[in-house]
């Protein structure tokens, strides 16, 4: 009884527990061990990823890969700009009705499997793009590129609360996702050589564009059945004490590979959580910059003076610069515990690039150019800390799983946003629509981060957290 006295006296007047303590060891074995986690998994889905998006933005490299001789996929396959737009937004449809499902055949049939089979498929769907000849061969390979593409991203955020712990996801998203970045600015570097191959064998250069750039994620599939590893308990790589630690580690901030499949009543307790709605309506905000970003900016960065395959190049400092932004967010985000403020702070720095671009003259080619940037950067960087946010705040492995599925497909509707906005008849006028439309978005975004961070301040303060004894993260 003393003990626990003399023990509550130190909490009272030191203002720590016992259990505050840092231990330098299990502190030293806990970073070999994540740091042992890294090096199996971040790089390889970050690798993962880079290919998905290759191959789902590469469409916009090809609609104007060799437009001034008429070699390019709109006048082959005789599509009209509205078809083409269709064609686009069948594939965000297909991406929003797959997602949930994907996030479970993941828990069920494991990560590597699941995501081996994926791959393999969008590989030889993109491929097969190689081969179109019209309106309905185009959209129809882009339904079923959505749907084999749908639960990637939500199956790695997913995925990485096996692995992770809430402080610690962020910087690991942020580095997936960032290879998003990477393969906008990879994609215009590719379409740019590949863009010299057209006539080669008989075949145009975009259709080159999309042999070349599907079968990597073909051959790679076979490496990720073997080498993704699917949960701490059944690595082989780790050893009994680092499994043990890795599960203690995560017994209170992680999802179990053992646990069971999602039951009626996991699902309940996630459809019921108005909360969560509120993640759900902030990612609907920043979908359509994100959607519009990734399939308009080789025809936006045409729309600032640059021709053919220049304009494709121009692509590459955007992206570049992004990914820099929003890896150092990120990293700063996981560093200081609050995900909230800093996904308002750069949806905010967005807005203004949009709306800089918006109101400058039409014909301010360069000044247009620097706010590209400064959007594609604001736009890209808030990502990584609102998914972060978000699995920060669940607790159960079914629920994740459900509620990150979720998250990612209310944001489909808005890319279908993000598909209309930038209008082939306004690209002389520096496409308005599209510049105001992601402003007021990311303002939006912004917005909801701040009231969001306040309401569970304000539920903390209260000691009411999530009604589960627990905290709300920021």
């Amino acid at each position: 009884m003393a003990e626990k006295v003399a023990s509550r006296d130190v909490e009272d007047v030191m203002g720590y527990s016992e259990s505050d303590i840092v231990d330098p060891a299990r502190e030293a074995a806990e970073k070999a061990l994540v740091w042992k986690q890294d090096r199996r998994i971040v790089p390889l889905c970050a690798a993962i990823y880079l290919l998905c998006y290759l191959d789902r933005s590469n469409i916009g490299n090809a609609k104007i890969l060799n437009q001034n001789t008429h070699d390019d996929l709109l006048s082959e396959t005789h599509m009209t700009s509205y078809q083409y737009t269709i064609a686009l937004m069948v594939f965000l449809i297909a991406y929003a009705l797959f997602e949930v499902p994907s996030n479970y055949f993941l828990k069920k049939l494991r990560p590597s499997r699941w995501i081996a089979f994926l791959m393999f498929s969008w590989g030889a769907t993109t491929m097969g793009l190689g081969g179109v000849h019209n309106y309905a061969q185009v959209t129809g390979l882009r339904f079923l590129l959505g749907v084999m593409e749908a639960g990637l991203f939500p199956g790695f955020v997913y995925y990485l609360t096996f692995w992770y712990r809430n402080s610690e996801r962020s910087m690991r998203v942020a580095l997936i996702l960032a290879s998003a970045t990477l393969a906008g600015a990879f994609g215009g570097a590719i379409a740019f050589g590949v863009g010299h191959m057209n006539g080669a064998h008989g075949l145009s250069a975009w259709r080159w564009l999309f042999i070349i750039e599907g079968a990597p994620s073909c051959a790679s599939a076979f490496l990720v059945w073997f080498l993704l590893p699917d949960y701490p308990e059944t690595a082989h790589w780790l050893s009994a004490e680092e499994k043990e630690l890795a599960a203690d580690r995560l017994s209170l901030e992680g999802s179990k590979g053992s646990a069971s499949s999602m039951s009626w009543a996991d699902a309940k307790a996630v459809l019921v959580d108005w909360r969560l709605y509120a993640h759900y309506a902030v990612y609907f905000g920043i979908s359509t910059p994100f959607s519009s970003l990734s399939l308009f900016t080789p025809a936006i960065t045409a729309g600032l003076g640059y021709s053919n395959l220049r304009a494709q190049l121009m692509t590459v400092p955007p992206y570049a610069v992004a990914y820099v932004v929003t890896v150092t967010v990120a990293w700063s985000a996981d560093h200081f515990n609050n995900r909230g403020l800093h996904s308002a702070i750069f949806s905010f720095i967005g807005a203004m690039g949009f709306l800089a671009s918006a109101v400058l003259p039409a014909d301010a080619y360069l000044h247009r150019y620097g706010c590209l940037i400064v959007a594609a950067s604001g736009a890209f960087a808030c990502i990584p800390p609102l998914l972060g946010w978000l699995s920060s705040n669940l607790r159960s492995t079914a629920g994740a799983g459900l509620a990150i599925a979720l998250n990612v497909s209310f944001g489909a509707p808005g890319q279908i946003v993000g598909v209309w906005i930038y209008k082939s008849n306004e690209a002389k006028k520096g496409y308005p629509t599209g510049h105001w439309t992601n402003a007021a978005l990311l303002l939006f975004v912004a917005a909801g981060c701040v009231l969001l961070r306040l309401y569970y301040g304000w539920r903390n303060s209260r000691g009411f957290g999530d009604g589960n004894g627990k905290k709300f993260a920021y």
